[in-house]
Order: structure tokens, then sequence, then C-alpha cells
């Protein structure tokens, strides 16, 4: 185990003037605090924290970083508090502890959504701080380093939530080096047979290929000192986690993949970088397609380089990396690389720090973060922030040449929302390089993307499933709530003013102000949408503003069986339902006669419809009923599933329909409508304005404001019945209207 003089040393190599008592004091307070715990390895707990510090100490961070390493886990597993961690150390550090501390006594549904909260709680203690991010990232690596201690289920575990956030988040910061030791440990838990295969081809690889690529590397030397270019060239071999992350994206074997070995050149300047570049290019052929200029167009996580690929020395194909020393720092250590915090002097003392300068990656971590934590769920979190940290971008631009990285599968929708969630919002369409393209369109590299807006648009719900950023997720999923909540809300206006009509009262909305707390709701939006969904009964809210308020209206006794009860209706509306069409209805529970306008059934075969009914229009079949006849389904009828072990019975039908001879066809609908009188007959108003017939009608009461009607009613086609169901829709009566399939 490190001992404390070691640890100052470390730090002394890089930073000569390091406040040592600062270093001194965390040491033996952690060291105390963790008294005689023991890790699963069986070793002092102490070593781990210890561990976590060193890593740190390998980035070159300051001694408050390396402090805060040694204290991380004390408020957590010890009975060190943030009062005492304040007092002795101080607030900033305390609260750096603090957002390093998991959540452990919250009442959460799932392992998920615990996982989730932890996640947001370490999230907006890194958009404050980047050193949270940098010790918990280092603490994950020590941890993983020794995951060969854990349980077996629990190692699986853990490996998986490393390379499905952590591994991700180290990269999306620049810190390149961590993320492929996180993910090579990883990948050797989730996936051991792969990980050993894909470890020992890369080995034999590497033994067969030695020569080839000390000859390469000979060459590119050579070229640059003749041209007296002070360069650094070394060879490099993918990670097995990348190797076969590579051949299972592109179903590629080892024989195929062209850049298991690759070659970094490092120079001085950027001058270099574009020198070295041109005298690569004039020497050798270049690969078309395989060249990419980071350094004019940064990464979002601030890495900067050249990549190009050539048929080199040998005609093999080499992938060069081309790159400043400078550069090379940032796309090992990342954020580590930069000199963030600086005290007012300029010297880092471990107290009082300011941000000097924010790099690229931890700007766009604090945007993400500002973005997800806005009302979403715990899993949505989860889900959104995974989405997030996607490596892999494009790089678009705005008619104004305003550059938007996004990642790879990015529709227009997703650019959209990363100009601005009001420009995602009211998109409903985009050019893309001049033309209108869909808006599903795959962006890819250089595209310029232009949005064509309209306020009258609602994003549809149905785009969540075609975005792949989480912001523009997030983003859609709040206005499609939003957008149910306002329908929810009219329809609660509407019930409301009718319910207070009843009882004599006037409706206004400055009315429920005051009894917001009895109806235990934080708004009146809340209280509109409530009664519209049938959370709220209207007659709470009546006596809530009106406590005086009673209900004279006699109540009579609900029948016992449905069709008793619309029997009665039936009755007492009369003439309701005598709407315009034929002059005899067919008995449904009849065969229908051989005249039936449907292709590939007998003249003698009598033809019935499913309950569910069908229309022209419809793709129907026709199922065989032995002893009586064909039942005709539509296709997309639920009940079909029970003939699908009889293939025998199944027939094709096609609609055959005599225009000189047009009539009515059955269709099942469920109208939910607003239980107040006048209800029932404005929708038998609707039915009869587009020329349908209803046939039968029964009702369900749902709550004390709604009742839920299921219709069987005749129309003409598909086309009728979609338009009679829009306009039912619109009725100030109806709260929903559609059609019933089995």
């Amino acid at each position: 185990m490190m001992r404390q003089y070691e640890l100052v040393e470390r730090v002394q190599r890089y930073k000569p003037d390091v406040n040592e008592a600062l270093l001194n004091k965390a040491y033996v307070y952690a060291m105390q605090k963790h008294g005689h715990q023991k890790r699963a390895s069986g070793d002092p707990y102490f070593s781990h924290p210890l561990e976590v510090a060193a890593i740190l100490t390998d980035m070159h961070l300051d001694e408050a970083t390396i402090a805060v390493a040694l204290l991380h886990d004390t408020i957590e597993d010890t009975t060190a508090t943030r009062a005492e961690i304040d007092e002795l150390f101080g607030p900033d550090m305390g609260k750096l502890v603090e957002g390093l501390t998991k959540l452990k006594k919250l009442d959460l549904v799932s392992k998920k959504a615990e996982q989730a909260e932890n996640l947001r709680k370490l999230l907006l203690a890194i958009s404050e701080d980047v050193r949270v991010l940098l010790v918990k990232l280092a603490d994950r690596l020590h941890n993983m380093r020794t995951l060969d201690h854990m349980r077996e289920d629990k190692r699986v575990r853990i490996a998986e939530e490393t390379m499905e956030i952590y591994a991700p988040l180290a990269g999306r910061m620049g810190m390149q080096g961590m993320r492929e030791e996180l993910e090579e440990i990883a990948f050797r838990f989730i996936n051991p047979e792969a990980y050993r295969t894909v470890t020992a081809r890369l080995a034999e690889i590497s033994e067969r290929n030695k020569g080839v690529l000390a000859e390469i590397e000979n060459a590119l030397s050579a070229l640059f000192e003749k041209h007296n270019i002070k360069a650094g060239v070394k060879s490099r071999q993918k990670k097995p986690w990348s190797v076969f992350r590579k051949m299972e994206a592109k179903a590629l074997s080892f024989e195929q993949l062209s850049d298991i070995f690759g070659f970094r050149v490092v120079v001085d300047t950027i001058e270099d970088c574009y020198r070295a570049l041109g005298l690569i290019h004039t020497s050798w052929s270049m690969v078309p397609g395989r060249f990419k200029d980071y350094i004019s167009t940064p990464k979002q996580n601030d890495y900067r380089s050249i990549h190009t690929t050539i048929v080199g020395p040998s005609r093999q194909r080499v992938e060069l990396q081309i790159r400043t020393r400078e550069m090379n720092k940032i796309a090992e250590y990342g954020v580590a690389a930069h000199s963030i915090y600086k005290d007012a002097k300029g010297k880092t003392n471990g107290a009082t720090h300011t941000i000097s300068k924010e790099t690229n990656a931890y700007a766009w971590l604090r945007r993400t973060i500002e973005q997800l934590a806005e009302g979403d769920n715990p899993e949505d979190f989860l889900e959104n922030t995974k989405l997030e940290l996607f490596q892999d971008q494009v790089f678009c631009f705005t008619p104004k040449g305003m550059l938007i990285a996004l990642p790879r599968g990015a529709t227009p929708i997703d650019f959209a929302y990363a100009v601005h969630t009001d420009v995602g919002d009211s998109c409903v369409g985009a050019k893309v390089n001049g033309r209108v393209m869909p808006l599903m369109t795959e962006l890819k590299n250089g595209d310029e993307v232009e949005i064509i807006r309209s306020k009258a648009q609602v994003p549809p719900a149905a785009w969540e499933s075609i975005v792949v950023t989480g912001k523009a997720r997030a983003a859609i999923r709040r206005a499609t709530k939003n957008a149910i909540r306002k329908q929810y809300s009219g329809l609660g206006m509407r019930i409301l003013e009718r319910a207070f009509e009843r009882g004599g009262k006037t409706f206004s909305k400055e009315s429920l102000k005051p009894v917001l707390h009895r109806l235990a709701r934080k708004d009146i939006e809340d209280v509109l949408a409530a009664v519209g969904r049938g959370e709220l009964a209207s007659a709470d809210v009546l006596k809530a503003v009106f406590p005086d308020y009673k209900d004279e209206r006699v109540t009579v006794a609900q029948p016992k069986h449905r069709e008793e009860g619309w029997s009665r209706i039936r009755n007492a509306a009369g003439m309701l339902f005598q709407m315009p069409g034929r002059a005899a209805r067919r008995d449904k529970s009849q065969p229908r006669d051989a005249a039936v306008p449907i292709r590939g059934v007998r003249g003698d075969l009598p033809v019935r419809f499913a309950p569910e009914g069908a229309v022209p229009g419809d793709r129907i079949v026709g199922i065989i009923q032995p002893g009586s006849g064909i039942t005709i389904y539509p296709i997309q009828s639920p009940s079909l599933t029970a003939f699908d072990d009889q293939p025998e019975r199944w027939i094709d039908v096609r609609w055959d329909i005599d225009e000189n001879n047009r009539e009515r066809f059955p269709a099942r609908i469920s109208v939910t409508a607003i239980n107040a009188p006048g209800s029932l007959a404005d929708i038998a108003q609707v039915v009869a304005a587009n020329d349908a017939n209803i046939h039968t009608l029964s009702m369900v009461r749902t709550a004390p404001d709604f009742t839920e009607m299921l219709i069987d009613i005749e129309v003409w086609d598909l086309k009728h019945l979609n338009r009679l169901l829009s306009q039912l829709k619109e009725n100030s009566s109806v709260s929903d209207a559609r059609r019933v399939n089995g």
C-alpha cells in the first residue's frame, strides 16, 4: 500500500509547489475513518481510495482533486458527515465528496430507477465541478481492475454499466486511454469467450507482422527526417473491444479488417501536421473516403487530429493519425489535460477555485445535463443519457454555416432540435443540400440542412421512434405530453361548464384558485386536465367551489344489464335513431343473402360479417364456418388468431362493389362521451349528418363524467367511416372516438 510520503512525491514530480499539508491531512483522515474495513479481495479498504488517487496523479491533477479522491468514500461508507468534512477541508471539498456519494435511502421502484437516480445526481454534481467526473472515472477504473473478487452476477452487472455509461462518458470527455481500458476490462467479463478469441488472434497477428510494422515505421521516419520535420512515429494496435465491435457491426472476419494496426505521427506544430500530411500523400496513394480533418473541425470532446489511410510500403493499407504533442496529450487525458482550476493568483491551493477555461467537452456535458434534467422520469433520463454518450458523429451545417455535431444515424428532426427546441417543435420538413428530403433521412458528414417550420405544428409522438438524440426524444415526449394535457384541459373545461350550469352556478377559472389545495392540484390547468382524464369528478370540483351546494336531482337506480338499460334509452329516445338509409334493416344475426358483393365466394354459400364488421377499403379474409357458410373478417382483426392453426378454413376474398347498386356495411366503433344531457343526441346528429346508420348501441359507464358507448354502425366504405370518426372527435360532447377491431 502506498505510503503518505510516496503520494506527496508523486504529485511533486509535476507540481513542485504542492500543498503537502492538504494531502497529509486527507490521507490521515481517510485512513482513520476507513479503519479496519476490508474490500472483497481482503485488502484494507483504504487501499482503494489510495489507488484512485494514484490514477489521478498519473493524469497530473492538482492536490485538491487528489485529496477528494482520498475522501470520496468517507461519507458513503464511514461515520464521516458532510458537516465534518466542510469544517476540516472547506465547503468546496465537502460538496465534491457529497457529489460522489450514492443515493442509498431512496424508496425507488426498480434497480434501473436507482441506477438512473444515482447517475442523475452524479451528472448534476459533475456539471458544477468537473473534478467530480475525474474522481468518479478513476474510482470506476480501479473497481474494474479488481472486479475478479466480486460475485459473478455482480461482475456482469458492473461491467455492463461500465460499458453503457462510464466508458462512453470517458470518451465524451476526451479521455481515450481511460475509455479503452474500461471497455477492455468490461468486455472480458461481459463476453469472456469472445474476449479470449479476439485477444489471441490479435497477439498472433501482432507477432506475424512485427517486420512489416518496423518497415513502415522506418519508412515514415526517414521521410520526415529527409524534409526536416521533427516527428515521432509509433505503431499502435486496435484494442480487443474495438475490433470485436467493428466485426459485429459490419459482419467482417479478421482477414477483412484493414485497420488492426495504425501509426501515430506526433509533431511540434499545426503547420508540421499539414506538411507531414502533404509528404505522405505525395509519397503514397491515399485511400478515397478515408480522410478526416479533426484539426479544422474538432470533435465535441476537443479531440483534434488528422486521419488518413494510404497504400503504404509493401502495398499495405496503413491508417495514420497526425497531431501535435499538445493534441496528443488532450487525446489521451481529455478534460484532465486542461489547466481548468486556478485561484485568483494563478496558484492551485485546494481551497478556492474558478474556471479559467471551459473545454468544449465540458460545455457539451453541461448543456446535455441541463436538457436531460428537465422533468424526465429516472428511466427516461438513463435512456437519453446513454443516447447522448454515443461517440460516433456526423457534422452538418445550417444555411448560415453554423456547425451542428450529431450522432451517426441522426435525422433532420435531430438536427432541428439540436439547433433549438422551438425549431424542433415547429419542424414540418427539411431541405438537405437544397433538396426537400423526408424527415427520416439519415444525415451525412457535410450535409447542409434547412428546416421548414410551421407555427401550427405539434411534433407527432411517432417521431420519438425516429430520432436518435436524447435531446430530441425528451423534447418530443414533453411536447406530446403538453398536447395531450391541453386536449384534456379543454375537455375538462367543457365538462365543468356543463356541470356548473346543471347546478345553477356559473363556472370560471378564477373560482378554482382558492380551492386548489382542497382538490390537491398545484394549478388551474391541473384541475381541468384531471377532470378531462376522469381522475377528478366534476361534482367534487363543484362542491369544493360551493361547499353549501346540494345536488337535489333524483338518482335513478341503474339496470343490472347494459342491454336492459339501453333498451330503455332507445325506447325513450323514440325516433332518435331513424337515420337516412335503407327502409328495412337486415337482422345481423342471420346470414346475408347470396347477393353479397364479395369475390371468391360461391353463390350458394351464405355470408355473414364478424361482430366487428368490415367495410370496403378494408383488406378482408374469409373463414369457413362448417355448416353455416363464411364469416368475413377485416385482416387486422385480433379474432383471426383463433384460426392460425386451421389454414384450411382460410379463403381469399375481395370486395366486388357495384357502383350502381351501393349499400352500407357494418363496422363497430367506441365513443367516449361527456356524461351530460344532450350528449347522445349530439352523437346521433353527427351520425345522421354523415349519412350513416346506427344498428345497435350498448353503454358502459366508466366514470361520473364519462360514458363509453359501443356502437355497431353501417357506412358506405372505409373513407366514409374515417370521416365519421373524425367529425365525432371534433364534437364538443365527445372525448374520444375510434374503430373497434375485435
